[in-house]
């Protein structure tokens, strides 16, 4: 006889995303940036997002993009980028991932349950603030 399988899949839910969403906008406030972030599921489909009124015309596909390869690589996209600029340009061929830092997946109990992109705030900086709203999601029971 077969056992019955149960599968609980957290995921970020709106609420959840338009806090991240407040905590990345205050993070980059705080340090004079202008950035367009994005929060995505786990399978790298927005949630929500946000652009600042300053913000460059191209940050918010590149806050999209950076989101969707944390959440599909359950990994930040900085380590994605530190493949290709450590000599392996094959990677380049993976569909539907940007190699750019400042995008971060969001981790509860050990699940990632989306990701945060953020950009226009460059690199280490985009990182920064994609922590600042990955910290702010919390999950209850």
């Amino acid at each position: 006889m077969a056992e019955n399988i149960v599968v609980i899949r957290f995921e970020v839910s709106l609420a959840s995303a338009q806090k991240a969403l407040e905590a990345a906008l205050d993070e980059a406030a705080d340090n004079s940036w202008d950035i367009s972030v994005a929060v995505v599921g786990i399978s790298g489909e927005l949630i929500a997002f946000a652009k600042a009124d300053n913000a460059i015309a191209v940050s918010p596909a590149v806050a999209m993009e950076k989101a969707r390869t944390a959440a599909l690589l359950k990994a930040p996209s900085k380590m994605f980028e530190e493949y290709i600029n450590s000599g392996k340009p094959s990677f380049l061929s993976t569909p539907g991932v940007t190699a750019l830092e400042g995008g971060v997946p969001i981790i509860v109990d050990g699940h990632v349950i989306g990701a945060v992109g953020v950009s226009g705030a460059h690199g280490s900086n985009d990182s920064q603030v994609a922590e600042a709203a990955a910290q702010a999601i919390t999950v209850s029971y």
